[in-house]
């Protein structure tokens, strides 16, 4: 009897330090995740520009330059795109190192052949969600409500909201829970109705971007044509045009630095 009860004893000793043991295990993993240092890149699935025919995608200096910044800073890069799997590229120029180095990268080269749906999304593990330019965003960033809900949940869990270009598309429709655009009221950037006219495809595109930023309340800045230019306000950085990606990567690194 004694016997039989001292292993009984045993028994729940075993089981009970089994138990404390998972839930350590679980509690550190739930840790870990918490403080991942991942961002979020969104690229488009759209590869041609309106009735034109002619190829566009996400713009690869938008991608390689913040993702350099970002990645050499220790942090992880993922890619989502409105339809999942390979997005189409533009701009694609090798004969920029920093492009020639992300594009070579086995890595990160897979996982933007193979970027995720929105739904696959995991927003809680995400301190920063990047729009990456390119024509294309114009096309299926904007009225894509699952994107938009994830910028939200990142921001309103003191996260970083960054784009460049054409990638602040993604930005217009975004609304946080009081019902008040994202950019409303802050100081915002994005490539300029002017830079649009200078391309001759401000009849193509299907909206101008300067100007519904500017509807929905956002204090638009800019600077002259092609001129670098990286606004920041509460958290969400824009950049003006190609020649602003690393600065928006530098930018959102700044930010995430007084968050992390």
């Amino acid at each position: 009897m004694k016997k039989t009860f001292l292993t009984i004893v045993i028994g729940i000793m075993v089981i009970a330090g089994c138990t404390i043991f998972s839930f350590n295990e679980a509690t550190a993993e739930t840790k870990k995740v918490s403080k991942m240092k991942k961002v979020l890149f969104v690229v488009t699935s759209h590869d041609k520009k309106g009735d034109t025919g002619q190829p566009t995608g996400y713009y690869l200096a938008e991608v390689s330059h913040p993702w350099e910044v970002l990645h050499n800073a220790g942090y992880e890069i993922d890619f989502v795109s409105p339809q999942g799997g390979k997005a189409p590229v533009d701009g694609f120029n090798l004969e920029d190192p920093i492009n020639k180095k992300f594009w070579e990268d086995v890595k990160y080269r897979t996982k933007i052949e193979n970027t995720m749906k929105p739904n696959e999304v995991k927003t809680e593990e995400y301190s920063a969600i990047l729009y990456a330019g390119g024509h294309g965003t114009m096309w299926d960033f904007a009225d894509n409500a699952a994107l938009a809900i994830i910028a939200q949940k990142i921001y309103e869990n003191n996260g970083v909201v960054s784009a460049v270009c054409h990638g602040p598309a993604g930005l217009v429709n975004v609304k946080l829970s009081d019902g008040k655009y994202l950019v409303d009221g802050k100081k915002i950037n994005a490539f300029t109705n002017e830079e649009e006219i200078a391309v001759k495809l401000e009849n193509v595109v299907p909206f101008m971007l300067e100007t519904i930023l500017i509807e929905r309340g956002a204090k638009f800045e800019k600077s002259g044509l092609w001129q670098k230019h990286v606004t920041v306000d509460q958290r969400v950085v824009t950049g003006q045009n190609p020649q602003s990606a690393q600065g928006v990567g530098e930018a959102t690194l700044v930010e995430l630095k007084k968050i992390n």
